[in-house]
């Protein structure tokens, strides 16, 4: 298993906030949804942290874990 960290930036406009939500796309759930696309694996990414709707973020850290080697499955 490893641990994968990144650093990410958005434009959160069309989203209800980082964390899934039932209420609309949140911006957690369409990262996970492109590491499955890429990876084949379901994951869960962790934030360092939440923000409201139609918040941006520069660098906004998150995790989490893959049996993938590297993108593709």
């Amino acid at each position: 298993m490893r641990r994968i960290r990144m650093i990410v930036a958005y434009d959160g406009t069309e989203y209800v906030g980082w964390q899934t939500q039932p209420n609309g796309l949140a911006v957690q759930e369409r990262i996970e949804q492109a590491i499955q696309e890429t990876t084949g694996e379901q994951v869960t990414l962790q934030g360092s942290g939440r923000t409201d709707s139609g918040v941006h973020a520069r660098a906004q850290v998150a995790h989490f874990d893959t049996k993938a080697a590297h993108g593709g499955g």
